[in-house]
């Protein structure tokens, strides 16, 4: 439930949100769908620091923290009287991603179950992928009777109310690990020869959230270009989540859902 929560009100967010908000205050529709690149980018900056905290702490703090990032940041952009505030908002809104995503999230599951996290890690991105189809009729009911302020705040009291008791009495206490021993000199070595291959995946990693990312933004808009209303739009819309769902599914049958098997690479 959290994690559907925070991917609806920051991932998600814009797709529904980005039009009301250029018709409402006449900003550049680029800089509006921006504050998502910028978030991303911020979460992906802090991600490494993300994950020692999680490797020291656990995964608990780290995502009660989240929720409370993710709320100040759509506080800030639901308050937003100029475009650069919108845009600090997003950065905000991008710690909280950082920290509160899949990726912490999965970190977490890791810490707790060690080699078994696999089928928790599975049923996470099973049902994580309703986010569109729980969020974008919200987001759209909300933009509807409150405005896109008053979807950004109510989304803000969401995550104060909603996902944060949730980590908190969801998540187990963990005591804190000592921090891992350092690398020996040279301990890197098994490395060497592989950069290559990692730059290609890198590459091909970036270029499918790319493709991904604009495909969610832009899916409502594209749709309501073809001549549909915002509520149309959102009923077909809703479909991208039970298409994500159905392929995670057909992927975790094939794969066996089993307990995560080491690999010589």
């Amino acid at each position: 439930m959290a994690q559907i929560l925070a991917w609806g009100s920051s991932y998600y967010l814009i797709a529904v949100l980005a039009k009301p908000i250029a018709a409402d205050t006449g900003w550049p529709m680029e800089w509006i769908v921006g504050g998502l690149s910028l978030g991303l980018l911020v979460s992906g900056l802090i991600s490494p620091p993300v994950g020692r905290l999680i490797e020291a702490w656990g995964g608990r703090p780290v995502l009660m923290a989240s929720a409370g990032l993710l709320a100040a940041g759509l506080l800030v952009i639901g308050l937003a009287p100029a475009l650069p505030v919108f845009v600090v908002g997003w950065a905000a809104l991008g710690l909280g991603m950082g920290a509160g995503l899949y990726d912490p999230a999965f970190a977490a599951l890791g810490r707790i179950y060690g080699e078994q996290a696999r089928p928790a890690i599975t049923q996470v991105t099973l049902y994580g992928g309703f986010a569109s189809t729980v969020c974008w009729p919200l987001s759209a009911f909300l933009v509807n009777h409150a405005g896109w302020r008053g979807a950004c705040l109510a989304y803000a009291s969401i995550a104060l109310l909603v996902m944060l008791p949730l980590y908190a009495l969801g998540m187990p206490r963990e005591a804190p690990h000592p921090p891992p021993a350092a690398t020996p000199a040279g301990g890197g070595s098994d490395l060497r020869g592989r950069t290559f291959p990692l730059i290609v995946f890198a590459a091909i990693m970036t270029l499918a959230s790319v493709i991904t990312t604009v495909v969610s933004v832009y899916l409502l808009t594209l749709l309501q270009a073809r001549g549909l209303g915002l509520s149309e739009a959102v009923a077909l819309g809703v479909l991208f989540g039970p298409a994500q769902v159905g392929a995670r599914a057909c992927w975790k049958r094939r794969s066996g859902g089993g307990t995560i098997r080491s690999r010589p690479w």
